[in-house]
């Protein structure tokens, strides 16, 4: 059974997808990016858009009843690769000791140029 949960940004019916789809025990978060109150979160500054971003994440997984220790993989796309290791330190703070499969990609542009990270999760839940 599918189960979609919104969390009712706007990009999700401009574009027509939902923050998280449940099928079975797999649950899949969409491409997230840093924003708080409907505004762009911690305009350029990678590691802190990266920390807000996995707590937009730990909510649509807490929504399904999992948490990131039901990750098993994350990927993170970036706007300038240079960032990689302020977005990597936010990224060892939650998943260091779960240590999910991932990729760490730069990409020319996000949404908007205030997004400089954008990450997507997949979790497996017994």
């Amino acid at each position: 059974m599918r189960k979609n949960y919104s969390t009712g940004a706007r990009w999700e019916s401009i574009v027509g997808y939902s923050r998280a789809v449940k099928i079975g025990n797999i649950i899949e978060v969409s491409g997230t990016v840093s924003v708080k109150d409907g505004e762009a979160y911690a305009m350029g500054d990678p590691y802190s858009q990266t920390k807000r971003i996995l707590e937009i994440v730990e909510d649509a997984l807490n929504h399904f009843g999992a948490s990131h220790e039901d990750v098993i993989r994350t990927r993170t796309f970036v706007t300038n690769i240079k960032d990689w290791a302020r977005v990597a330190k936010a990224h060892e703070e939650v998943y260091g000791q779960i240590r999910p499969a991932t990729s760490l990609l730069e990409v020319s542009a996000l949404i908007t140029p205030a997004y400089l990270v954008e990450i997507e999760v997949s979790a497996v839940i017994p």
